[in-house]
C-alpha cells in the first residue's frame, strides 16, 4: 500500500494550500482530486467556480498578494461595492479594515487561481493527483502517527488504498467524503450527514458569463454589485461581477427548496404574480437584466452568453456552504478545511481567502506531527471574519423588501456621514435608524461570538 505523511482529499484552494504548507514543512503530501473537466482548462482540476472576488483585507487573511499570481489570474481591480435595494442604494468604497493591499479588492479567474495554487504546491514538493476519487477513510485510533503502520487508510474508487498519518478533508461544500468521515465520530442522533446535508446546510448559486454593452461595462468594471430584497429567501440576492474584456458574471444565490407560496409575489421585483414555483436561475438572470436594462437594450441580443467560459456553455451552478463553520475531530488526526468546514459565506459569496488560510494551517500542523491546535488556530486566524458573516446573516434572516430598503438607506446615511472610513463610521451623526443598525449589529455580534460553530469539538466521540 502506498504510504504518505499527509493525505489531502480535494484539490481546490484549501487542499492545495494544505499540500503546499505540508510539503514546505518537510512532509510527504499527496492531494487526491477527483477532477472535473472544464472548457477553459487544459487539464483536470477541482470544481472551480468564479466567486465574488477578494476584498482588501482578505488579501491578508489569505496571505497571498495578487502580485504573486501568474498573468490572467486577476481579472479586474475593484474600487467599490454597490448594494441596491428595491428603491434605496448604498456604495461602499472602503471596508474600514486595515490592509496591506491598496485597492478595494479584485476579481479573479478561479480555474487559473486553482492551477496556480496547484503549481505552487507541486513546486514545494507535494504530489497532486487528479482523476482520483476517494470512497472513504478507515482510521485506527490505536496507531500512533509516524509508526510502521498508517493511522488512516484512504480507500480509492479504483480499488487502491493510500495510508497516511494525517488526513485533511477539503472536498468542498458538498462534503462527499467529509460527512461520511465525521459520522464516525458523532453520536447517531447528531450525524454530520444529516446536519450538513447539502439541501439544508448549503445555498445554491447560478451564474452566467455575458458580454455586456460597453456603457454597462464602464459602469460596473471596477465594482461588485449586489441587489437585496428583490428575490425571496434568506440571504438570497442577484449580482453582477466584472471579468475582463467586457465580460461580466451575472448570477444569484438562494436557499435550496424554497416554496413560492410562502412569499408575497407582488413584493419582489424578480417574482411574477403568476409564478407557480421559484424561478430557475436562468430565468432570474433574464428578469434581472430586463428589469435593469430592458428599457434601453435587447437583453438577449446585447448581453450574449459567452459559451466558451465557465463550467458549461457559459454557465455555472454550484453549492455555497452555510456561514457557520465546524470544528474538526483533531484527536483522530483529521482536519476539515475550506468549504467542507463551512467557511464560505452565503451572505457575500466569499470563501477562497479563508479556504487558503485554513488549508495552510492544517497542512503546517500536520507537517509538525500534531493537529491538536487546529481548531484553536483557525479561530484565531478567521474567527473575526466568520463572526461578522454569521452576525450579518442572522440579522437579515427574516428581512423583506421594505426592511432592505430601510437598512440600505441607513447604511447610505452612515457612509455619507463617515466619508471614507467604512460602513460603521460615525453612525450617530446619520440618524436614529443608522444608530439602531449599529447597536443591533454590535449586540448580535457579541451573542454570535459565543456560539458560531456548527459542530463543536466537544461533540466528537473517539
Amino acid at each position: 500500500m502506498e504510504r504518505v505523511d499527509v493525505a489531502i482529499v480535494g484539490g481546490g484552494p484549501a487542499g492545495s494550500s494544505a499540500a503546499h504548507a505540508a510539503a514546505t514543512g518537510g512532509a510527504d503530501a499527496l492531494v487526491l482530486e477527483k477532477g472535473v473537466p472544464r472548457a477553459d482548462r487544459d487539464r483536470l482540476g477541482p470544481d472551480s467556480t468564479d466567486a465574488a472576488g477578494i476584498l482588501d483585507y482578505w488579501v491578508d487573511i489569505m496571505g497571498i498578494h495578487p502580485d504573486e499570481f501568474d498573468d490572467g489570474v486577476v481579472q479586474r481591480e475593484l474600487n467599490r461595492a454597490e448594494f441596491r435595494g428595491p428603491e434605496e442604494a448604498a456604495t461602499l468604497e472602503s471596508t474600514g479594515i486595515d490592509s496591506s493591499y491598496d485597492k478595494f479588492g479584485y476579481t479573479f479567474q478561479r480555474a487559473r487561481f486553482d492551477d496556480w495554487l496547484r503549481d505552487r504546491a507541486e513546486d514545494a514538493g507535494a504530489e497532486y493527483r487528479a482523476g482520483v476519487s476517494v470512497r472513504g477513510v478507515d482510521t485506527d485510533l490505536s496507531v500512533t502517527p509516524g509508526g510502521d503502520d498508517p493511522r488512516h487508510t484512504l480507500e480509492l474508487a479504483d480499488g487502491d488504498a493510500v495510508g497516511a498519518d494525517f488526513v485533511v478533508l477539503a472536498d468542498g461544500p458538498q462534503r462527499t467524503v467529509t460527512n461520511r468521515v465525521l459520522d464516525e465520530y458523532l453520536p447517531a442522533d447528531a450525524q454530520a450527514s444529516e446536519r450538513l446535508a447539502s439541501r439544508t446546510a448549503n445555498h445554491i448559486a447560478y451564474q452566467e458569463y455575458r458580454h455586456v454593452p460597453d456603457a454597462v461595462f464602464e459602469e460596473v468594471n471596477d465594482a461588485l454589485v449586489f441587489w437585496w430584497g428583490v428575490m425571496p429567501g434568506e440571504t438570497a440576492y442577484p449580482w453582477i461581477f466584472p471579468n475582463a474584456d467586457g465580460v461580466c458574471r451575472i448570477g444569484l444565490t438562494m436557499p435550496i427548496g424554497l416554496d413560492v407560496d410562502e412569499f408575497d409575489r407582488d413584493a419582489y421585483a424578480l417574482l411574477d404574480a403568476d409564478d407557480e414555483s421559484i424561478p430557475q436561475g436562468s430565468e432570474y438572470v433574464r428578469r434581472l437584466l430586463e428589469w435593469q436594462y430592458g428599457d434601453e437594450y435587447d437583453v438577449e441580443e446585447d448581453f450574449p452568453v459567452v459559451e466558451e467560459a465557465g463550467k458549461r456553455n457559459g454557465t455555472e451552478t454550484y453549492p455555497i456552504s452555510s456561514t457557520r463553520p465546524i470544528d474538526s475531530p483533531v484527536e483522530a488526526g483529521i482536519a476539515v478545511a475550506g468549504g467542507a468546514m463551512g467557511t464560505t459565506s452565503a451572505f457575500h459569496e466569499g470563501g477562497d481567502h479563508v479556504a487558503v488560510r485554513t488549508g495552510a494551517i492544517a497542512g503546517k500542523l500536520a507537517a509538525e506531527g500534531d493537529l491538536a491546535a487546529y481548531n484553536r488556530r483557525w479561530k484565531e486566524a478567521i474567527g473575526d471574519e466568520v463572526v461578522r458573516n454569521v452576525t450579518m446573516a442572522d440579522m437579515v434572516a427574516d428581512y423583506g423588501p421594505d426592511d432592505w430598503d430601510r437598512v440600505i438607506g441607513a447604511a447610505d446615511a452612515m457612509l455619507a456621514a463617515g466619508a471614507s472610513d467604512g460602513l460603521l463610521a460615525q453612525p450617530y451623526r446619520s440618524g436614529w435608524e443608522s444608530a439602531k443598525l449599529l447597536l443591533g449589529y454590535k449586540w448580535n455580534k457579541r451573542r454570535v461570538k459565543r456560539d458560531y460553530v456548527g459542530i463543536d469539538e466537544s461533540e466528537y466521540v473517539y
